[in-house]
């Protein structure tokens, strides 16, 4: 089925006015602290600098008034004396080689704070990302806050060179505007009638292309994903393999096509009304300078005056175009700028206000009380009123067909989500009650899908329990648990050796090699509770039955959590409950199961045929 894809900004969503945008601007003040608390030795320099340089192209062109009513002075005096006039040339010159000089302090202190702050907002986005839940994270909603978060650090570096220059420039034309009062009030009034038509049309379009940009964030989302599976080596086998080139490349090329098309008809208007808007600006200057050459002519002003006043209103109208510019593009700017401090706003969500302290020795164990649990969005209920024992130091199996809910239980365990009914209890308190960090670093925990970070070999077992990466001790202990030693023997830089193949010496492992390195992330730190969700579906029957047998006596003592398809494994745990449709089926040792036959005799049987 063909997809429908939105061909105008308001079939999408509510258009962002320039209302809005104005409102955005109450974000600079919070905008500022930050890029403040980056640095405020670079700040303080930049700030001082762009003061003094706001006054360098008044007095540079008072100064050349001055040196042209001087030259003319001395052209029809008798007794020539040329001091003055060279003491105005000196002058105009320390000025210009000052305005340079300060000209190069903002650009290295704009480059210099721009990083600092790119760098900390970019570290702040990180640390909120692991500050909100699972649920959170897998909300789309949220993948468009975090997309339009993330990828405007540029705008927020330009922002920040846009709202210091506007400051600075606010400056300079109070100076130089002073002076056209001076001499020529009239020319405020001319100017003002060139400049602010144009002013609102780019808050106008301004506003639209915010619009436009945030409303497809779903979409430039997708390029981006399509751009990454279509070109990179982890997906290359499958799409050779499949044919499936044309397929993303056609599926690129329609989306990117209708962005395209609805923002070329954006930047046609914007440019056919912004010409409109210039050539009355520019009728508007030339009427002004006729003005002043009459005004020069019938002798109210001296020729030095002429270049004063030609000069300032020149430079005054290029200021007021800039300043102008650069306002619509801040406002356009805060519009992100505001999506960002909503991101770094969002709401944690709260279980519980409660804290209760972990027990120092977990002596019952775990206890489930009719729970339920439907992911949010969702009518569907994973599990549909779970209840069972596990005691303190039990190794038990959880066994079951896909999507029976194997793995959304161990997410309620680890608290990624909250049952939508029921209780879980650990020692007869519901977890919610513990502080969520410290009940979770009970846990040593690999999941099947575990990911395969690029770091080196120390850093990729040390994930397990990050601050002990420099402990060689803690990781060849927990290296030889999980059989990762033999990897570790197997690599040129032993330790050292950098994963993956997206950076330089880096090095790939076998599907069985990355088990074993994920398997050991689990033994770094002494935890009450291991789990271990199919993180040996890469190895072999034998190699897996080795690493469970390995794992049952290692973790002597400690309750386990042990998920697998392989039933060899599974009878290796003290207790096997078995799911069926988010419901408890059966529960008790692999002996009591193939006693009384119901699915996990069924599964038991067929996968034992299988090696017949």
């Amino acid at each position: 089925m063909a997809r429908s894809i939105p061909t105008s900004i308001s079939e999408k969503g509510k258009k962002t006015s320039v209302q809005d945008s104005f409102k955005a601007l109450k974000t600079i003040p919070r905008f500022f602290k930050e890029i403040y608390r980056s640095s405020p030795t670079l700040f303080f320099i930049n700030s001082l600098s762009r003061l003094f340089n706001a006054f360098t192209p008044v007095v540079i062109l008072w100064v050349g008034k001055m040196i042209i009513d001087e030259i003319i002075k001395q052209v029809f005096a008798t007794d020539k004396d040329f001091t003055q006039l060279w003491k105005y040339v000196l002058i105009e010159f320390a000025a210009a080689i000052l305005s340079d000089l300060l000209g190069r302090v903002i650009n290295l202190t704009d480059g210099l704070l721009g990083d600092l702050y790119s760098n900390a907002s970019s570290e702040k986005i990180i640390r909120k990302t692991a500050e909100l839940t699972i649920a959170q994270l897998e909300e789309p909603e949220f993948y468009d806050k975090l997309e339009r978060a993330r990828t405007q650090t540029n705008s927020r570096v330009d922002l920040m060179s846009n709202a210091l220059g506007q400051a600075e420039s606010m400056i300079s034309m109070v100076s130089l505007i002073a002076g056209l009062v001076y001499f020529e009030p009239i020319l405020i009034l001319i100017l003002i009638v060139s400049i602010i038509p144009s002013f609102i049309n780019e808050a106008k379009f301004s506003s639209t292309r915010y619009s436009l940009a945030r409303s497809w964030t779903s979409e430039r989302r997708e390029l981006d994903y399509l751009r990454f599976i279509g070109a990179n080596n982890q997906t290359a086998k499958e799409i050779k393999l499949f044919g499936l080139t044309d397929f993303i490349a056609e599926r690129f090329k329609n989306l990117s096509s209708d962005y395209y098309l609805i923002n070329k008809k954006l930047s046609l208007r914007q440019s056919f009304y912004g010409s409109l808007f210039n050539i009355l600006g520019v009728l508007s200057y030339y009427g002004a300078y006729v003005y002043i050459i009459l005004r020069v002519l019938s002798g109210g002003i001296t020729i030095g005056e002429l270049t004063f006043l030609s000069g300032s209103f020149n430079r005054l109208r290029t200021n007021l175009q800039g300043f102008f510019s650069r306002f619509t593009r801040i406002s356009e700017s805060a519009l992100y700028l505001q999506d960002y401090f909503d991101f770094i706003d969002l709401k944690i969500e709260k279980t519980s206000e409660l804290k209760t302290e972990m027990p120092k020795i977990i002596k019952e164990g775990f206890v489930l009380n009719d729970v339920h649990f439907a992911y949010p969005g969702s009518e569907n209920e994973v599990l549909k009123g779970v209840s069972f024992k596990m005691k303190a130091g039990e190794k038990m199996a959880f066994v079951g067909q896909n999507g029976a809910g194997k793995t959304t239980l161990i997410k309620l365990f680890l608290r990624f989500y909250e049952p939508t009914q029921g209780e879980i209890l650990l020692d007869g308190i519901n977890i919610n009650k513990f502080d969520v960090d410290e009940y979770r670093n009970r846990f040593g925990v690999i999941f099947q899908d575990f990911f395969k970070y690029e770091f080196t070999l120390r850093e990729n077992i040390a994930v397990g329990n990050i601050y002990e990466v420099e402990n060689d001790e803690v990781i060849n202990y927990a290296a030889s648990k999980s059989l990762a030693e033999q990897v570790v023997s197997e690599m040129t830089d032993g330790l050292e050796q950098r994963l993956g193949r997206r950076f330089y010496k880096g090095t790939e492992l076998s599907g069985g090699q990355w088990q074993k390195v994920a398997l050991a992330r689990a033994y770094m730190k002494d935890a009450d509770i291991m789990v271990l969700d199919e993180p040996t579906s890469a190895l072999d029957a034998q190699a897996e039955f080795d690493v469970f047998e390995r794992f049952i006596a290692l973790t002597k003592g400690k309750t386990s959590i042990i998920i697998s398809h392989r039933f060899s494994t599974v009878r290796m745990a003290d207790r096997i409950l078995v799911l069926q449709h988010g419901k408890v089926l059966e529960l008790g040792t692999h002996q009591d199961l193939m006693a009384d036959p119901k699915l996990y005799a069924e599964l038991f049987a067929l996968q034992a045929a299988g090696y017949q």
